[in-house]
């Protein structure tokens, strides 16, 4: 699958468009095997599957989001769920201006909490995947650890860049498992008090298959997030 985290498309080759999506993703660590970068290439990697199969138009991504919960790992960088928050609408209301009143989120990054009130407020939005998809989807493609435990740099997100971008797997993934069954204080203390290692999930369960069936069928279920926008 060919990459691109800035699409190159004109402004011809752009109208028309009724639905734009907007990849929203991170920088913070992903555990020693997996890039800070992961929740974006994540994004943009899934914007630009359903792009390829549904009447849409791909924006660049926001790179840096809200990953507070990160900040003990060197690199990870934040902004404010306020910041995050005016930055969407900002998109919105330009999109409106050109246009293009309907806009779906593709989040890369479970900290992105706001992200739901934004839509919540907004009839012309829609967030993608839902925590309901993702479900439905790694039982589809026959992952074998639930989203709970697979939080953060395991089974799901090595599975999807073995697939899609193996060239940023480093070695050691196989060995890399760490579970964290019990994070209640997670908001309060950061991640770090429930790994060492950075990584929250099973990795060494990564294949590049799973990763091209989870991609597949975030494609179909797309279509029912642009039935929910009409």
């Amino acid at each position: 699958m060919t990459w691109q985290m800035v699409p190159t498309h004109t402004s011809g080759e752009a109208a028309g468009a009724e639905v734009a999506v907007l990849p929203v993703g991170s920088h913070e660590q992903h555990g020693a095997h997996l890039p800070l970068a992961t929740d974006t290439v994540i994004a943009c990697t899934i914007a630009e599957a359903v792009a390829g199969a549904h009447p849409v138009l791909r924006l660049p991504p926001v790179t840096i989001s809200c990953s507070h919960e990160h900040a003990a790992w060197p690199g990870t960088v934040s902004i404010s769920a306020t910041t995050l928050a005016a930055i969407v609408t900002d998109v919105a209301a330009s999109l409106k201006a050109s246009g293009i009143e309907k806009l779906v989120l593709v989040n890369g990054h479970g900290g992105n909490y706001v992200l739901s009130n934004i839509v919540q407020q907004s009839k012309k939005m829609a967030l993608f995947p839902t925590m309901e998809c993702w479900d439905e989807v790694r039982a589809e493609a026959r992952l074998e650890t639930g989203a709970y435990s697979d939080m953060h740099a395991g089974e799901l997100e090595t599975s999807i860049l073995l697939h899609a971008h193996p060239e940023l797997v480093r070695p050691g993934y196989e060995n890399a498992d760490e579970l964290a069954e019990d994070r209640r204080h997670m908001l309060t203390t950061g991640l770090e008090a429930y790994t060492k290692s950075g990584v929250v999930g099973r990795p060494s369960l990564a294949t590049a298959a799973k990763g091209r069936d989870v991609l597949d069928r975030l494609v179909v279920a797309f279509g029912d997030c642009l039935a929910s926008l009409a």
